[in-house]
């Protein structure tokens, strides 16, 4: 039997890669920073919370990764941990380099010395592009605009010099943003589907938000996962853009949620300046085209789907 190990197994992804895992026979090993007082609704509600072991690592401590390591050893390692928010990253920049880039450095630094053939995937983020007016490609440039970003690109920088120095079997998975019911209450979309429903029941119900004309490309998160299993399928390791290939504005991400509903959005969202980041990334414009031809991957959802199944709160 298979084993992995996935850092950060209780969030979005975490759980989808968890779920995904178990459905094709793995023995899966989760990490959480404190065991005993993780949040396990995402497992609860993929019905897998007592399918897997929890174990707790501290990815921000060598000593914690490297042990873990040792004794789980795994075929397969999924770094889904770390700080996930741009707009948190300006608040507390120094967690985001640690949670993100260190805990990197530690995981490729432990398996450099292990010597032991594991698979290791870096999540990394579509924001370490910056502004990308042509489609970017894994041959892009990373120009960060922000702390979260910044600590992104080291990791996956981390991850190619390790590649290339040591042999180790690392790749990065340089992901757009992804949704679905099991995103964190804190992100905008999620922000702007509880808005929608209130709205339905109060009319007169009203969100302050900040920018609504940045440009993303949104997918739909098992589908992302999905593309992580392959990644871990493939014989060599490689960087992939996981993306749909199509970006929109935030305020069309918005139109579509309040007019599924039969409501203007422009009727209750109320932008508000302060709430905008110091550094923002206005568009984010992506080609999967490596992912689909070497991964043989696609995304299966577009803006509409995803918008479905958000609002109905469906997890598949």
């Amino acid at each position: 039997m298979a084993k992995a190990l996935l850092m950060g197994a209780t969030g979005q992804d975490g759980a989808y890669m968890a779920h995904a895992l178990l459905a094709k026979g793995w023995e899966v090993i989760g990490s959480t920073r404190d065991r005993f007082t993780y949040n396990s609704a995402n497992l609860c509600r993929l019905q897998i919370s007592d399918q897997l072991k929890l174990i707790n690592i501290n990815p921000s401590d060598f000593r914690s990764v490297h042990q873990a390591i040792l004794t789980i050893e795994p075929d397969l390692l999924v770094n889904l941990s770390g700080q996930t928010s741009v707009a948190l990253s300006f608040e507390q920049p120094v967690e985001a380099i640690e949670s993100i880039a260190t805990a990197t450095l530690n995981i490729l630094e432990s398996l450099r010395m292990i010597r032991k053939k594991i698979k290791f995937i870096n999540i990394g983020s579509s924001e370490c592009f910056g502004e990308t007016i042509e489609a970017a490609t894994e041959e892009t440039a990373f120009r960060p605009v922000s702390p979260y970003a910044v600590a992104k690109s080291t990791a996956a920088w981390h991850v190619s010099a390790y590649r290339q120095a040591y042999g180790i079997w690392a790749s990065t998975a340089i992901m757009s943003n992804h949704e679905s019911p099991l995103r964190g209450k804190q992100f905008i979309t999620q922000k702007l589907i509880a808005c929608a429903k209130q709205c339905a029941l109060d009319p007169s119900y009203q969100v302050n938000v900040g920018d609504l004309t940045v440009i993303r490309d949104w997918g739909w998160a098992p589908d992302y996962v999905d593309a992580l299993a392959r990644m871990a399928h493939q014989d060599e390791p490689s960087d992939y853009i996981i993306a749909t290939g199509e970006s929109n504005s935030l305020d069309i991400f918005a139109e579509k949620i309040f007019t599924n509903l039969g409501m203007d959005y422009r009727d209750h969202l109320v932008l508000r300046k302060e709430l905008c980041r110091p550094l923002e990334l206005k568009s984010t414009k992506l080609n999967p085209a490596k992912a689909a031809k070497t991964l043989g991957w696609s995304s299966t959802l577009d803006l509409d789907g995803i918008v479905e199944k958000l609002l109905n709160d469906k997890v598949f």
